[in-house]
């Protein structure tokens, strides 16, 4: 992750495309479990799709990037193996997380599968090396406590969902640990050549657990699995990682619980799962969360 300490600042300061960029890419992220349920190859297949369609065109941006970019560091072997690192646990959070989708209800499992925001605020905080203060302490809570209502009106835990949840919750802790070398690897070269080697990296772990799962890989309806590509690895990986520069793990854990609220609109108008005021009332404090995550972070 890129080192976000009082000797090593954030790398610039963010700016509106920035935040802008950050929330794009949850909104688009927050699509995948419906497409996923969409495509007629197996929940693992899809994710192998998910990475390897996009491969030729993330290439050609992570070039006409390096072109552009003076200076951008040359990859070492050290930076190949974070982009290995993160795409290994890009792919078992990927595989684990389809895996719950087809075994839980969307809600759950796009809730459980950004579990790892936790993990993310509280590495933030100790990479810091102090305890939240302030408008960090709001933010926080307005995220927990708008999490905890969507999760009390929206989820009905079961035994019948528990081994879906299982999955999610450890695809979350999986995505932590993605986007932690990710991170890293963003503040020295450009995340085009970051999400390539990513992408380089897990499509071939994701096609052989698809294969000794035995689940059918090739596809006979193309569309879910070209949509979730676009939409999911190029536009909401592409603007996620393009955001980790310039913002701290606390207000990047912050971003990843709006996925939640936006997955519930998408249950809502595709599945006609009703929102209560609650369940409003859960997204707003999400939102106030990021507001406050934002103006804090400025502050500093």
């Amino acid at each position: 992750m890129a080192k976000t300490t009082a000797h090593a600042p954030i790398v610039a300061a963010p700016g509106a495309w920035h935040f802008a960029a950050l929330l794009g890419g949850n909104v688009a992220l927050a699509f995948g479990p419906w497409l996923v349920r969409l495509a007629d190859t197996g929940p693992v297949s899809a994710g192998f799709w998910r990475l390897f369609l996009p491969i030729p065109l993330i290439g050609f941006f992570a070039w006409v990037q390096h072109r552009r970019e003076a200076g951008t560091a040359t990859i070492d072997r050290g930076l190949a193996a974070l982009c290995v690192v993160a795409g290994i646990f890009f792919a078992l959070d990927l595989a684990s997380w389809h895996i719950g989708i087809e075994r839980t209800r969307l809600g759950n499992a796009t809730l459980f599968g950004n579990s790892g925001s936790v993990i993310l605020m509280a590495w933030g905080l100790v990479a810091l090396g102090r305890r939240p203060r302030g408008r960090e302490v709001l933010g926080i809570a307005a995220a927990l406590a708008g999490a905890a209502i969507l999760v009390g009106r929206s989820l009905e835990i079961s035994t019948a969902t528990a081994l879906g949840d299982l999955f999610c919750l450890f695809a979350g802790l999986c995505y932590a640990f993605y986007l932690l070398p990710a991170q890293r690897a963003r503040a020295r070269i450009g995340q085009w050549s970051v999400l390539l080697m990513v992408c380089l990296a897990a499509a071939p772990v994701l096609l052989g657990i698809a294969w000794q799962l035995g689940e059918p890989i090739w596809p006979t309806d193309w569309r879910p699995v070209i949509v979730l590509a676009v939409t999911s690895q190029v536009i909401g990986q592409g603007l996620l990682v393009f955001s980790l520069r310039h913002f701290s793990a606390l207000v990047i854990g912050l971003a990843l619980l709006t996925q939640p609220a936006i997955a519930a609109t998408v249950g809502w108008l595709a599945f006609g799962e009703t929102l209560s005021p609650m369940d409003f009332f859960g997204m707003m404090l999400v939102g106030a969360a990021l507001v406050l995550a934002k103006t804090a972070e400025r502050g500093r």
